[in-house]
């Protein structure tokens, strides 16, 4: 598992290769580890990989060596997730491009990271009014109060009252960067990314030491979608970089709700046009609270027992070694001691027979 978080890490700093294409090569060659060692017109089979990304890939393969990569961030302490990893966020795993490399600072949550805890996202303007700014405390304060944790971008503005009221109230709040996980932006935030460091977490999918330049920012509005089930947007103009987190939100099955606001007010502008296309309103704590009651019990449920059908010893195997946590196709091998082609077919069936289901990165899971 190390040797491949390492070649996860070395296939990151290849230009051209993002989260889709690092999937791709995942799924045909099985490990990253073997797509980095493959011959070039080997790459060259995997949809999207052309000439240009193959003289990405030469270039890389010559400057980096895995192993010493590796090596140089467990001394810097530069901590981080790839989707092999048990420990990395379950939710992110259901969108299209989770990032391939997810650095973090703080305290992790495994029950939060398993999706036992809901994540609500709140985001909005940098330009905020004091109407944004006090329903936004309003908001934050109370879902910290009821076991939420809120989400954002550490960004001036509703991001800043977010993070801040949640941390007030007592609650865990986790900042998506859109610099390094070792750089503060703004710079205002320095005692406000401490603070979160000790409550709650810092995530990013940028390298450290990454300076903050405007085309970071979209693609981190994507995670901040993905680890929640809602998107709050308080307050946004007709242009906002939280109409983006809401579009991701939409396409990522998250429910999303805006704050009503003033017609004569630019800020409000993006959020009573989402109400117009079918948004939920904010019309006050308690009503919130009361839409998104049923989220935290979501991932407790009980299900109803189905006995299992009378299965071959063989499946019999492979079923056992497949956990109700995320499992790795490898360890799905190792553990049922049969071989790889015996361990797919197994696979194959088992999900015909909806007992299990599969999840990016070639892992499985129980249901």
């Amino acid at each position: 598992m190390l040797e491949e978080r390492a070649y996860w890490l070395a296939w990151s700093q290849v230009l051209g290769v993002g989260p889709i294409l690092l999937q791709r090569l995942h799924q045909h060659f099985g490990t990253l580890a073997t797509a980095w060692d493959a011959p070039l017109e080997k790459l060259r089979e995997v949809e999207g990989i052309g000439n240009k990304v193959l003289d990405a890939v030469r270039e890389a393969r010559s400057r980096v060596d895995p192993e010493t990569l590796f090596q140089q961030h467990c001394e810097n302490n530069f901590n981080f997730w790839t989707p092999i990893d048990e420990e990395y966020p379950r939710l992110l795993l259901e969108i299209p491009s989770p990032p391939p490399i997810l650095y973090y600072r703080g305290q992790v949550n495994l029950q939060e990271n398993l999706g036992s805890i809901p994540a609500i996202g709140i985001v909005g303007t940098r330009n905020a009014t004091e109407y944004g700014r006090r329903w936004t405390k309003k908001i934050s304060a109370a879902l910290a109060q009821h076991g939420f944790t809120v989400v954002s971008g550490m960004a001036l503005g509703i991001d800043t009252e977010a993070h801040r009221s949640c941390l007030d109230a007592g609650g865990r709040t986790i900042a998506v960067l859109g610099t390094g996980i070792d750089t503060i932006y703004p710079h205002s935030n320095n005692k406000l990314y401490e603070q979160i460091q000790q409550q709650g977490l810092v995530l990013s999918e940028y390298p450290p030491g990454t300076q903050p330049e405007a085309k970071n920012f979209p693609p981190r509005n994507r995670i901040i979608a993905g680890l929640c089930r809602a998107i709050l947007v308080m307050e946004a103009a007709k242009r906002s970089g939280a109409l983006i987190t809401s579009r991701y939100a939409n396409e990522f099955n998250r429910d999303v709700y805006a704050l009503p606001g003033s017609l004569n007010q630019p800020q409000s502008m993006g959020c009573l046009e989402l109400a117009n296309r079918g948004a939920q309103m904010i019309l006050g704590e308690g009503s919130l609270l009361e839409m998104l009651g049923e989220i935290p019990q979501l991932d407790r449920l009980e299900q109803p027992s189905k006995p299992l059908p009378v299965l071959s010893p063989e499946l019999a195997k492979v079923l056992d070694a497949i956990a109700p946590e995320p499992v790795s196709f490898d360890a799905i091998v190792q553990n049922s001691g049969l071989s790889t082609g015996d361990v797919s077919g197994a696979i194959l069936q088992l999900e015909l027979l909806g007992l299990i289901t599969s999840l990016p990165g070639m892992r499985y899971q129980r249901l």
